[in-house]
């Protein structure tokens, strides 16, 4: 076969399909010729499986999570707008992960950097309810792409339509849940030195000690400043997660332990171990948009082999690489 053929075979491998998910809800499923797939649920804009091309769900959902509108769903990747948790008069994280999206009849110009990338454009507006609650006009689109490598990528604009010349805030995160083999097993690199607010002591002011985050009871916290890429190591299953992000300059980190767990309807009392969220975020200082201004927030999460030097995992090349 020719490489034109090759080629052309390969593209048409690659799919974006609509079908209905659990309960009925509709899903785009994205899948990449190289195997690797992605499930987005139009309610919440919410990608609920990310899998690598040997079919391995990298991302955690709740065996309890309820694919019921109005309630989110616990797992996969929430959108936090426009309030991340209880930081405000509205509902924790904000109403932007239990509302239906549409597809975006005019999305943004695509980069044409690589080829063969597979994506869904999805955009929310705001309902007359919607302006009850937060009574402000907003264009929020989302792009979630499924790059060559099997590399996720979320893109997320964010467009103060106000006519009354009132400018708004917000803040906002990715509410990432990875799935991991062992959460005491797991180490995050990347937040080391970092000043952090701790949600668990009135989010109080400390600086992270250690050479990296391990966890032996319930961790959540904000880290500051942080750079745009971070790693999680996950010894027991050889593979390192690498988040890069873009206009998100603050990092959640939680995991709620055996007590808090119990406590969640909709998590299983152990599960909290085959799950970590380190969540791209904007939280310590909101965003402001004058109308006609839009905040662009990305985030790109990729999964490798780890490496491993006199059996210890070496993320220095993780995170100082490309």
């Amino acid at each position: 076969m020719s490489s034109a053929g090759a080629t052309a075979a390969l593209s048409e491998k690659a799919a974006v399909e609509i079908c209905k998910g659990i309960n009925g809800l509709e899903k785009v499923v994205l899948r990449d010729v190289r195997g690797s797939s992605a499930e987005v649920c139009f309610y919440g804009a919410h990608v609920t499986s990310w899998k690598n091309e040997h079919g391995e769900e990298l991302l955690f959902v709740s065996s309890k999570a309820l694919f019921k509108p109005p309630k989110p769903i616990r797992g996969g990747i929430p959108l936090c707008f426009p309030q991340f948790s209880n930081n405000g008069p509205l509902e924790a994280h904000g109403f932007a992960r239990n509302r239906f999206w549409s597809i975006d009849p005019s999305p943004p110009p695509f980069p044409t950097t690589t080829s063969n990338k597979t994506f869904v454009d999805l955009i929310l507006k705001p309902t007359e309810e919607d302006m009850k609650i937060w009574p402000n006009s907003f264009e929020f689109r989302l792009r979630v792409t499924l790059g060559p490598a099997g590399d996720l990528m979320l893109t997320s604009r964010i467009r103060n339509t106000n006519s009354d010349g009132k400018p708004f805030s917000f803040t906002f995160a990715y509410h990432t849940y990875f799935s991991v083999s062992d959460i005491s097993e797991v180490r995050v690199e990347g937040l080391e030195t970092l000043d952090y607010l701790d949600n668990l002591q009135n989010k109080q002011r400390f600086t992270e000690q250690g050479d990296a985050i391990t966890f032996e009871s319930e961790v959540d916290r904000i880290y500051l400043s942080t750079p745009t890429k971070i790693a999680i190591l996950d010894h027991e299953k050889k593979r390192t997660f690498v988040i890069r992000k873009d206009g998100l300059p603050d990092a959640v980190v939680w995991n709620p332990w055996d007590k808090k767990a119990k406590a969640i309807p909709d998590l299983g009392d152990d599960e909290y171990k085959y799950m970590l969220c380190i969540e791209a975020a904007a939280v310590e200082k909101p965003i402001t948009l004058k109308p006609g201004e839009e905040w662009k927030g990305r985030q790109e999460l990729s999964a490798v082999p780890s490496s491993y030097c006199s059996g210890q995992l070496d993320p220095r090349r993780v995170l100082l690489g490309s």
